[in-house]
Parts: C-alpha cells; sequence; structure tokens
C-alpha cells in the first residue's frame, strides 16, 4: 500500500485533472455526445496508460536533478522510496498498456500511438537543450483531444486542430508560471525555460499571451463544431478562471503559484467539459 500511494505520488495522480477533461472533449465533439461504454473506458485508459508512462519517465530520467534541487530532493526515486528499475519497468508497462488500448480502439488509433507515446516522453528530454519545452509538453498533452477525436471517428478532422494548439498553448503558459519556481535552480543547472531565458516579467507576459490566444482558438472551434452557448458559457467562465489565474502571479509576488497552477487550470478544463456536454444534452 505505501508503494502504491508512493506510486500515485510520483505520477502527480491529482494532475489527470489537465489531460483527461480534453481527450474526453475530442471524444465528446466527435461523437456529438458520448459514444459506446467501450470507446468511453478505452479512451480513458489510452490517457491514463500515456500519462503514467509519461509522468514516470520524466522522474526516471530527472532523478540526479531532481537530487540536486531543493525543492524536488524528496520525489520518489532521489530519496530511495522506489528504485529506478521499478519506475523505469512502470514505463514499460504501461507503454505497452496504452498501445494494446489504442490497438481495441481502431487501426488508425493503433498506428499513431508509437507516434503519441514518442512525444509524450520526448519532452523529459527538451529541458536539456531548449527553453521551448513548455511548448513540447503543450503538444504531449494536446495530442489528448485529437486522440480522443479520431478514437471515435477512427479518422482525423481538421477541426480538430483548433482544439489540439489550444490545450498546447494552454498547458504551455501554466508550465511557464510552475517554472517560475525553479528559475535560479534552472540557470545554475544549465536547464532550459522559458523564466531562466528572459527574466519573470516577460515570461509573464507570454503566459498571458499564450492564454488570451486559448480563449482565441477555442472560440473558433466552437464556432466551426456547431457549439451553442452552453459550450460558450463554459468557454466564458473559463476565460474568467484564466483571467484570475493570471492576477494571483506577479512578478514581485509568486506564491501563489501553486492556486494559479493547479486550481484554476484543473477547474477550467472541468468546466469546459461540463458545458459541452450540457451543450448537446439541452
Amino acid at each position: 500500500m505505501n508503494k502504491l500511494m508512493e506510486v500515485l505520488r510520483m505520477i502527480k495522480v491529482e494532475h489527470t485533472v489537465f489531460a483527461l477533461p480534453f481527450a474526453l472533449l475530442g471524444m465528446v465533439f466527435a461523437a456529438r455526445g458520448v459514444p459506446d461504454l467501450k470507446t468511453l473506458v478505452l479512451i480513458i485508459l489510452c490517457t491514463l496508460f500515456a500519462r503514467n508512462a509519461a509522468m514516470a519517465f520524466n522522474r526516471y530520467l530527472d532523478a540526479d536533478i531532481d537530487a540536486k534541487n531543493p525543492r524536488t530532493k524528496d520525489r520518489a526515486i532521489p530519496s530511495g522510496k522506489l528504485s529506478r528499475i521499478f519506475v523505469l519497468g512502470f514505463v514499460v508497462v504501461n507503454s505497452f498498456l496504452f498501445i494494446g488500448s489504442a490497438y481495441l480502439l481502431n487501426p488508425l488509433a493503433f498506428k499513431l500511438s508509437p507516434i503519441a507515446l514518442f512525444v509524450v516522453l520526448f519532452y523529459s528530454y527538451t529541458k536539456r537543450f531548449t527553453s521551448f519545452s513548455h511548448l513540447i509538453l503543450g503538444l504531449a498533452d494536446g495530442i489528448a483531444p485529437v486522440g480522443g477525436w479520431i478514437a471515435v471517428t477512427g479518422s482525423f478532422d481538421k477541426d480538430a486542430i483548433y482544439l489540439a494548439v489550444a490545450v498546447m498553448l494552454w498547458v504551455a503558459g501554466f508550465d511557464i508560471l510552475y517554472s517560475l519556481q525553479d528559475i535560479e535552480f534552472d540557470r545554475s543547472a544549465g536547464l532550459y525555460s522559458i523564466p531562466a531565458k528572459i527574466g519573470v516579467s516577460k515570461a509573464l507576459f507570454i503566459s498571458r499571451f499564450f492564454h488570451f490566444i486559448v480563449v482565441l482558438l477555442l472560440l473558433i472551434f466552437g464556432v466551426k463544431a456547431g457549439a451553442g452557448v452552453w459550450y460558450k458559457t463554459g468557454l466564458l467562465i473559463g476565460a474568467v478562471l484564466l483571467f484570475y489565474e493570471h492576477t494571483l502571479v506577479r512578478a514581485d509576488d509568486l506564491s501563489k503559484i501553486d492556486v494559479a497552477f493547479f486550481t484554476t487550470n484543473g477547474f477550467f478544463s472541468v468546466i469546459l467539459l461540463i458545458f459541452s456536454l450540457l451543450d448537446f444534452y439541452f
């Protein structure tokens, strides 16, 4: 039981609230509601398995870096609570489960699953050589709604690109805020991030700009997908939440990053999903 709890902490299971609602959002718009139970369950499993593999691989790859960072030195591998070989095995098992679940969906989902897996795993390397690592993390999450769409239809729809890019910029925007906590460590360790490269004030501006574009893209997507007043109401509430998020973090006060990062963004994704469902059923 202790090991299970440590695994759940390692993969930050509570952060599933970021990717899963958007995978389900792509599903909802593709199915014009909720699809059959098998498809729904497999979409959830694909999202969870891919995310488990990505998070565990990040912890495996960054173990030495985490050990040097005061904020992360107590994570599972540096603290000795989980071994490297156990975590790597967890990555392999979840990777195969992800591909197997995609196989049960449809041929296109199966063919694209190794590419999706590569993207979500590759992100962990990017902070070592590019400040655009936030966008690559966003791309890893942006795959989720497209995957949900393909899972239902077995084909790709160009309208899903608006949703994917919106998710990419949304995640990149709040990941920039999250990385403000490590700005000095990243500089001293030679790691790349937008805050470490250009400073806090400019990084905050980029984060806000990304989230402004997110709202526009989601509005365009809603129009193209034929969404109605419920979806637009949910998007309006989401826009207010994003605005509120950026009032919490200022260049001279980073004390509320956790609230800005997790709480507001968690509500953002869930509210958009709920109101999209209401849009189809009312």
